[in-house]
């Protein structure tokens, strides 16, 4: 029995030599079901400090450090959160900064049974040879920074990748290139106990008809499922980020709800396998309303059967309103925090297809080549 038990032991430790995802295994499959749970969905709040530096500017907010922790407070102390938002992405200056009465807003998350996770891509860079297209980066040094974040009470990850329509794009380059770092990323955060996120986010960007975008996304994300087989990753244990299929933002036929319904979960139906829990949509500069609504309309339409759960990681289309209404000012803290619920719970409602509309802004939040900006920190806007 005892020469049994070592021989046991010592294969579990050779396997987690060989496979150090196997010692993370329950928890990464535990941390995708927990963030797909029916009616929650995903709130990123990882904005670099260049591109919330934007955000402040439309509102005439100054960018600096205080002002961004106010504003992180402000979303995470929103009353009730829980009951909607099942994980919060953050920005790495977020893991330090603490509430104003000195609790880590990690810990604020955690307490609320909110999972905190963290972007770990570093932008994008031009990929020579092809018609500016890019891949990103971030794989060096990526095993040491998830170990840190995991020790901070991170739970999972997000990387993005972007890739264009039109002129001959996705290259298969780029496509080449986008898939194999998504599923080093998600490799190498499973071997550190972080759930990857996996994004592939084919732009909005152009004159493109639906059909047109259906196909692109088709070849990227076929291309990503099959670098994730390809690098052995638990795939019970990750979550998808992916674009819905709609036109292009500049295409003048544009489409219904239903349509896009149709679309999206055509092409995922046949690209992404069914062991993967759940595809948390990127809003992708969808107006709040029609982010929900698209949504809604896939969850509501039961003539689309698919395996896994449909939700959202939004940032733009859960935070616009929000931040209209804060206007950096504390007395407009439990105004905005309204805000930010009722958009929470109304693609609460859009997960379980009940959502009935007319709660969000259908101002368009698309913007052109959308890029994160990079780390300005001494930005100051007036």
């Amino acid at each position: 029995g005892d020469v049994y038990k070592r021989q046991v032991s010592t294969q579990s430790t050779w396997d987690y030599m060989i496979n150090p995802k196997e010692k993370f295994k329950e928890e990464l499959i535990h941390t995708a079901k927990q963030i797909v749970r029916p009616g929650l969905g995903i709130l990123a709040a990882d904005e670099s400090t260049g591109t919330i530096g934007k955000r402040f500017e439309k509102i005439k907010v100054e960018n600096n450090p205080e002002n961004r922790r106010a504003y992180r407070e402000l979303l995470f102390t929103t009353p009730n959160l829980e009951k909607h938002i099942s994980g919060v992405i953050l920005y790495e200056e977020t893991l330090d900064q603490k509430a104003a009465d000195g609790k880590l807003l990690v810990e604020v998350l955690r307490e609320k049974g909110i999972l905190p996770g963290i972007k770990v891509d570093k932008g994008t860079v031009i990929i020579a040879g092809t018609k500016e297209e890019t891949a990103t980066t971030g794989i060096d040094g990526l095993a040491e920074r998830c170990k840190k974040y995991y020790s901070q009470g991170c739970r999972f990850a997000k990387w993005r990748a972007v890739l264009k329509i039109g002129d001959g794009m996705p290259s298969c380059i780029a496509v080449t290139e986008n898939a194999y770092n998504l599923a080093r990323y998600a490799s190498i955060c499973q071997d550190n106990g972080l759930c990857p996120i996996v994004e592939p986010e084919v732009l909005v960007d152009g004159t493109h008809t639906i059909e047109e975008s259906a196909k692109a996304s088709e070849r990227v994300f076929a291309a990503v499922m099959k670098a994730l087989l390809d690098q052995g990753i638990i795939l019970e244990g990750m979550l998808l980020k992916p674009n819905m299929i709609t036109p292009g933002s500049e295409c003048k036929e544009q489409k219904t709800g239903q349509e896009i319904a149709w679309f999206t979960i055509r092409t995922l139906s046949r690209t992404m396998v069914p062991a993967i829990p759940g595809i948390v949509f990127l809003s992708g500069g969808q107006s709040e309303e029609i982010a929900t609504i698209n949504l809604n309309e896939m969850n509501k339409a039961t003539s689309l059967p698919h395996p896994w759960a449909l939700s959202f990681s939004y940032g733009r289309a859960l935070q616009d309103s929000t931040l209209k209404a804060w206007l950096g000012k504390p007395e407009n803290v439990k105004k905005a925090q309204e805000a930010l619920y009722i958009r929470a719970k109304s693609n609460s409602e859009a997960t379980l297809g009940k959502y009935a509309g007319g709660t969000g802004s259908t101002e368009s939040l698309h913007v052109s080549k959308y890029v994160y900006q990079p780390d300005l920190p001494n930005l100051h806007f007036t």
